[in-house]
C-alpha cells in the first residue's frame, strides 16, 4: 500500500507524492512516484509523462508522512444525539 508523502525540498516548493516504505536511515535517495504539487498541478521541471523521480538526501529538508490510516484502525469519535 504506498504511503502518501508531503516532500519539502530546499529552495523549491514542496512536492506531494507516494512512496512504497517509510524512507530507512541508511536510505542514499528518496523514490517517489506520482509527483505533484499540493494544489494538484504538474511539477515544472518534470516531464508530463514522467511517474517516478528519485530525489538525492541532500537535496531533501524533510518528510511529511501524510497517509495515517493503518488497516483495520478503528476511528472513534462522539456523537451528540438530541
Amino acid at each position: 500500500m504506498p504511503i502518501e508523502v508531503l516532500l519539502h525540498i530546499l529552495n523549491e516548493e514542496s512536492v506531494m507524492g507516494e512512496v512504497d516504505h517509510i524512507p530507512d536511515p541508511k536510505d542514499q535517495v528518496l523514490i517517489l512516484k506520482n509527483a505533484r504539487y499540493r494544489d494538484g498541478r504538474d511539477v515544472t521541471y518534470l516531464l508530463p509523462d514522467t511517474t517516478t523521480v528519485i530525489y538525492p538526501w541532500d537535496r531533501i529538508h524533510c518528510v511529511e508522512i501524510l497517509s495515517g490510516e493503518e488497516e483495520g484502525e478503528e476511528v472513534v469519535s462522539f456523537v451528540r444525539e438530541q
